[in-house]
């Protein structure tokens, strides 16, 4: 890192040419990304002749604004004629009718699981180049990129390159990159032979260290094989969640960072030995060459690897006037060539982190050296301000929200993060020879890991550690320009630096105190909780202090886990899981994290559904029994009675069995009943009134997230005097229906619902009146 700091001569102005052409040119091709092939390729040839015009003029000025539009020019014309290919593809054409397919494919990424569904199978998304496709009207040889929906259980092994033959259904892409089409396969693919070798060591290498980490704690466990190779699949979701809070999401992404440590590593080791310079940098060549494939030559490591190597050979040789030139070169090259990177988050964060430690970094560091701050400390807080200053704007856009912790939290890290990685690296090469050896290199990479798992859960539990903020490219704009604003404050008066640092002080001292203490959530006294958790399902019953029931775990780990933390819920004696679809089950990881549950009750025949194996998984990890509701069965916990309605057995026939064999409890607490309902349908529903039960309550939690499958009878028999929807908003399924809205209103019920309200909390007064308060993101509100 001390080459970081050394004193820098400018940049020469021809240099510096390609900063607005890369510039220029990653804007003109991500635009291009969204438009129309003839569009383009009139801007193309416009900036073309605009460059001939202005480098004629020959005007000092006029030199790097000419290359930067003959650049941008190029690529225009290329993405032209790139995306009129693209529209063109027979394999497009198909897609727009939506018909059935064979398609021959080679996988280009690893497979991507997506969280939450509402039918018990957990999917992935998967890269793919198309290669043929063999439809009702004949067979089309084509060279497409395709994203593949597909069932986890089969396809989630598959390696790049792997060649293959899938069934399935065309769809029309969404658009904004080169995809000529999406694919919803059906069923498991059809193998064609194996990988090729060097993906296959790459496999079994990472497979290796995921293995050896199993030595470690649940949060290390998953979060090492990220920092070392960028493998997140068995990565707690809750900690995935509370590193984006505390920004430290980059350290689980292959970055240019990966590339600088484990390189650096080798260039310190052989200038120890005192290898000469010409062995010297093949053997750092080597190094990175091996890193890349350990972490897959996908376009988005190449891009890493490409980064890392310039940031670390202009900071090692102390030459970093020409590091910014050089990475807009680097920009330019991968943005012409690999035109997708143009609209890729993760390639503009690795280009903004880059480019703000090499041109803020080093004159932080003089500024900070210059005030007695010790050399090491000057540094961490140089390079984690400055990458956290230059991708801020991006996050702010992308997330709606900035955290306030991420800079204390970078610098907490950083001092983790090369051991942890080094050791990482190590335990992966070693891990085909000895398991002993890779165990222990991986315990000892376990401790720095331990400690980055520490600073993301207490970064993540500061109060107010991320605050809203407008989303979108006006709200990236607006944060980027207020931090320009409070720089060039700062640099044009010196004298309001100490005025800044008092009130910024006095937010965190004082203001932040008293947001907390206003924040009135949970409101007190509160009986039942609604929980925010998107398109699903978790109800929270409080059952005494840090105690709670809770009725389903909704689609996602984190969301549940922030709703039971804000509540304060560390014990949990009686889950309930109404039946086994994703959005109702996929979050038990989160529920299960951190506290102690009594007892997991299931509906009947569970293992009908397939979300059902890992249900039964996370609850014997976490050590927790998992008992069958009982109809008739009556219960008492911690003074909260619980009636199990139904069903006596599982549905067979309906339009949904698994919806129509969920679990219905009556909860009962402090003279307020709440009909908690699960997904139940009209067969269900009508069941239930022809037994002739109680269903009269107070509070009805809508069945199915609002969907129009609802009984008006089974509705006016519960005459409830607040419907509760758990919805997410902008869902696929309509959710919930205007129709049903309308009739609840009808029967006189307040309609609640968490994808307008937010989280919903439900209690009642000593008069046994019934009050609410909701809780939108954000900001709490009582009504």
């Amino acid at each position: 890192m001390t080459a970081a700091v050394q004193r820098q001569d400018p940049p020469r102005a021809a240099d510096l040419r390609l900063v607005p052409a890369a510039a220029t040119t990653w804007t003109a091709t991500a635009v291009g990304l969204h438009s129309t092939p003839g569009v383009m390729a009139v801007a193309g040839c416009l900036l073309a002749v605009l460059a001939v015009l202005v480098f004629r003029s020959r005007r000092p000025w006029t030199a790097g604004l000419a290359v930067a539009l003959a650049f941008a020019g190029a690529a225009s014309l290329g993405m032209a004629a790139r995306v009129a290919g693209r529209d063109s593809s027979p394999l497009a054409r198909l897609a727009a009718t939506q018909v059935s397919a064979t398609v021959a494919l080679t996988i280009t990424d690893d497979p991507r699981r997506l969280t939450g569904g509402f039918d018990g199978v957990t999917r992935v998304l998967v890269a793919a180049t198309a290669t043929a496709v063999d439809s009702p009207g004949g067979r089309w040889r084509v060279d497409d990129d395709v994203v593949v929906l597909a069932d986890a259980e089969s396809w989630s092994g598959l390696l790049p390159g792997q060649r293959l033959s899938a069934t399935g259904q065309l769809l029309p892409a969404r658009g904004g990159d080169l995809a000529a089409a999406a694919f919803a396969a059906r069923g498991p693919p059809d193998l064609i032979g194996s990988p090729p070798p060097l993906q296959l060591a790459a496999g079994s290498l990472r497979a290796g260290l995921v293995e050896a980490a199993g030595v470690l704690p649940e949060g290390p466990r998953g979060l090492l094989p990220g920092l070392v190779v960028g493998d997140t699949s068995t990565m707690d979701p809750v900690l995935v969640e509370q590193f984006r809070e505390t920004g430290l999401s980059h350290l689980v992404a292959v970055s240019g960072a990966n590339c600088a440590i484990v390189v650096g590593a080798v260039i310190w080791l052989f200038r120890w030995l005192g290898l000469p310079r010409v062995p010297l940098a093949l053997a750092a060549g080597l190094a990175l060459a091996g890193f890349v494939v350990l972490a897959r030559p996908s376009p988005s490591v190449l891009r890493a690897a490409t980064m890392g190597a310039i940031a670390l050979i202009a900071l090692a040789s102390g030459r970093a006037k020409a590091a910014i030139p050089a990475l807009a070169a680097t920009v330019l090259l991968l943005v012409v060539f690999v035109p997708e990177l143009a609209w890729s988050p993760g390639f503009a964060l690795s280009v903004l982190a880059t480019a703000g430690i090499l041109a803020l970094a080093p004159g932080l560091t003089r500024r900070m050296r210059a005030r007695q701050v010790p050399a090491g400390v000057a540094e961490a807080l140089a390079v984690s301000i400055s990458a956290c200053a230059t991708t801020a704007p991006l996050i702010a856009a992308m997330s709606s929200s900035v955290s306030l912790v991420s800079v204390p939290a970078n610098v907490l890290a950083a001092p983790a993060v090369p051991p942890a990685t080094v050791l990482g690296v190590l335990a992966t090469l070693i891990s085909p020879v000895s398991d002993t050896a890779a165990q222990g290199l991986v315990w000892l990479a376990g401790l720095p890991t331990r400690w980055l798992v520490l600073v993301a859960e207490h970064g993540s539990q500061v109060p107010d550690a991320t605050v809203a903020w407008p989303g979108g490219a006006v709200g990236g704009g607006l944060f980027a320009m207020l931090l320009v604003a409070v720089v060039a404050a700062a640099a044009r008066w010196p004298a309001l630096r100490p005025l800044g640092l008092a009130a910024a002080c006095g937010l965190a001292l004082v203001g932040l105190p008293v947001r907390v203490l206003g924040d009135g959530w949970p409101p007190p006294a509160w009986l039942f909780v609604a929980c925010d958790v998107g398109q699903g399902d978790a109800l929270v019953v409080n059952a005494g202090p840090q105690t709670a029931l809770v009725i389903d775990a909704g689609p996602d780990p984190a969301a549940v886990d922030s709703c039971l933390r804000d509540l304060g819920v560390r014990r949990v004696p009686l889950l309930v899981l109404t039946h086994m679809h994703a959005d109702h089950v996929d979050g038990l990881d989160g529920v299960l994290r951190g506290r102690s549950v009594g007892v997991i009750e299931v509906g009947a025949r569970p293992d009908d559904e397939s979300a059902w194996f890992g249900v039964r998984d996370a609850a014997a990890r976490a050590d927790v029994p998992i008992e069958t509701a009982r109809v008739g069965q009556v219960r008492s916990v911690a003074g909260v009675g619980v009636e199990v309605l139904a069903p006596a057995r599982a549905s067979s026939g309906t339009r949904s069995d698994a919806n129509n064999s969920s679990v219905v409890l009556m909860v009962s607490s402090a003279g307020v009943r709440m009909l908690c309902t699960g997904d139940i349908e009209v067969d269900a529903q009508r069941a239930l009134v022809r037994a002739d039960l109680e269903l009269s309550a107070d509070v009805l939690k809508v069945a199915h997230h609002g969907s129009a499958y609802q009984d008006i009878a089974f509705l006016d028999a519960v005459d409830a005097r607040v419907a509760v929807i758990s919805v997410g908003s902008d869902n696929d399924y309509g959710h919930p229906s205007p129709g049903l809205i309308a009739e609840l209103e009808r029967l006189g019920m307040r309609v609640l619902r968490t994808d307008t309200d937010g989280a919903v909390a439900l209690g009642a007064d000593v008069d046994g009146r019934l009050w609410v308060a909701v809780r939108a993101r954000g900001s709490p509100g009582d009504s």
